[in-house]
């Protein structure tokens, strides 16, 4: 019996996660990151409060209400507009739009995390004893490598199923791809809130998946997929999955009805609490605060909102048309800040476009794959500032599985494109954030002018 077939084997994955995210996290792992914004709100939580008072002494997006006092002695909370059509307006949390010059004076400014607050509920342990200074790399790792023991049992449990023909061994190499050979990898060695907030999805993502197939465990696919969207909003419409897998099993109406309304009353119970979040701090079910962000896409979102696909040749460049600019010098290679490609650093995802077999579980995987995805494509953000297209990972668990489904041998050819996406993400895992000269992160580069003058 080969290891792979040995009960212990998902300890052995989860001790190859902690060695290799470890080891590549390297000094990070003794210091908190530069934007550790749930661990400041998982204090704000223990202080009884969820603005971040104090004010945050690091970090970048920040969700920032203004509050200010106007010419009738009246006080409203909002954001100065920034846009040409919309200088000089303040717009309030209630939607009003007031004239800048009727400010008599600034009151406070506001901050708030304005990213899904699940992942704050996993640092409170560390915030409980550290306080602000806790160290949010560290968390962020250990969650990284539980994605490989629990993505080695949801393939098997596919296995069992009867669903997968795969051996262990090859389940092994999926698994080896999805922590190493994707995105997830230099997203894993960070901290810092975007890139943690993507390991605690995918973590997510990997267990309502195995709740989900054959709808076997209605609540807890319920429980987890509330949980994904507290962490990745887009996350949410992994709900299609479900939904297909309980019509598929179940014999009568009555039997689907059951199903959906178990798990979909987990699901919203954890949606009106974070409607509820919201509402208390942006006066709005719906915003995290993202509109409130300081940051350079506030104009574009204040003239195309929030998703519009006015952003989706740019976002389809990202996705599919990004390469690395070679230079005849040192550093010989430079990455937009845009990040590169999926099929540069996942090459083994391009074998999803060939498939040997199909079933009505792959075309249920690739419909819930185009629910998430549309929403990234239409999104005002790229994922700036990225080594790879980094909102693959709201979905890159569901391609997996349709890679270990779709019946093309795991042999010499596969292996290869997997190593070679390894070694792919392994230049961005220890570059990224380390080795900017590798990067171009300049105001040209941000405009992305055309398809391959992103550099």
């Amino acid at each position: 019996m080969r290891w792979p077939e040995r009960r212990w084997a998902p300890l052995v994955l989860l001790a190859l996660g902690l060695v290799v995210f470890g080891a590549v996290s390297g000094s990070r792992l003794t210091h908190q990151s530069s934007d550790p914004h749930f661990v400041y709100q998982a204090d704000a939580w223990l202080h009884g409060q969820v603005a971040i008072e104090p004010p945050p002494a690091k970090g970048d997006d920040w969700a920032k209400v203004e509050t200010v006092e106007l010419d009738d002695g009246s006080t409203v909370r909002g954001r100065r507009l920034t846009s040409k059509k919309k200088k000089g307006v303040f717009r309030t949390t209630a939607g009003d739009e007031v004239q800048v010059k009727r400010i008599r004076r600034s009151v406070a400014t506001t901050h708030f995390v304005s990213f899904p607050p699940f992942p704050s509920v996993l640092m409170l342990p560390q915030v409980m004893v550290h306080g602000r200074g806790a160290n949010d790399v560290v968390p962020t790792v250990l969650i990284a490598a539980l994605i490989l023991p629990l993505a080695f049992l949801t393939l098997g449990r596919l296995r069992a199923a009867g669903l997968s023909a795969r051996t262990p061994s090859e389940d092994v190499w999926l698994v080896v791809c999805l922590a190493f050979g994707t995105v997830l990898f230099f997203s894993s060695v960070q901290g810092r809130v975007w890139f943690t907030a993507h390991v605690v999805g995918v973590n997510l993502a990997l267990g309502y998946l195995l709740f989900a197939i054959d709808a076997r465990r209605p609540f807890w696919a319920g429980v987890l997929l509330g949980l994904a969207a507290g962490t990745r909003t887009p996350m949410l419409f992994m709900a299609p999955l479900f939904l297909l897998e309980a019509h598929r099993v179940s014999a009568t109406r009555r039997e689907l009805a059951s199903r959906v309304l178990t798990a979909a009353l987990p699901a919203l119970a954890i949606g009106l609490a974070l409607a509820w979040y919201n509402l208390i701090r942006f006066g709005e079910a719906t915003e995290f605060g993202h509109r409130y962000l300081a940051v350079r896409q506030q104009a574009q979102i204040e003239e195309w909102g929030m998703f519009s696909v006015h952003y989706l040749w740019r976002n389809l460049k990202v996705a599919f048309g990004l390469l690395p600019e070679i230079l005849g010098h040192p550093p010989w290679v430079r990455i937009s800040g845009h990040g590169l490609a999926i099929w540069i650093t996942s090459p083994v995802f391009l074998l999803l476009l060939r498939p040997r077999a199909c079933s009505r579980l792959i075309v249920h995987l690739w419909i819930t794959v185009a629910c998430v995805a549309v929403w990234s494509l239409v999104y005002q953000n790229t994922g700036w500032v990225q080594f790879g297209y980094r909102f693959l990972l709201d979905y890159v668990v569901l391609l997996v599985v349709i890679l270990a489904l779709g019946g093309r041998p795991i042999g010499p050819w596969t292996r290869t494109l997997i190593l070679l996406g390894i070694l792919v993400n392994l230049f961005g895992a220890i570059t990224f954030n380390r080795a900017w000269q590798f990067y171009r992160t300049d105001a040209k580069t941000y405009e992305m002018a055309t398809l391959f003058d992103a550099r």
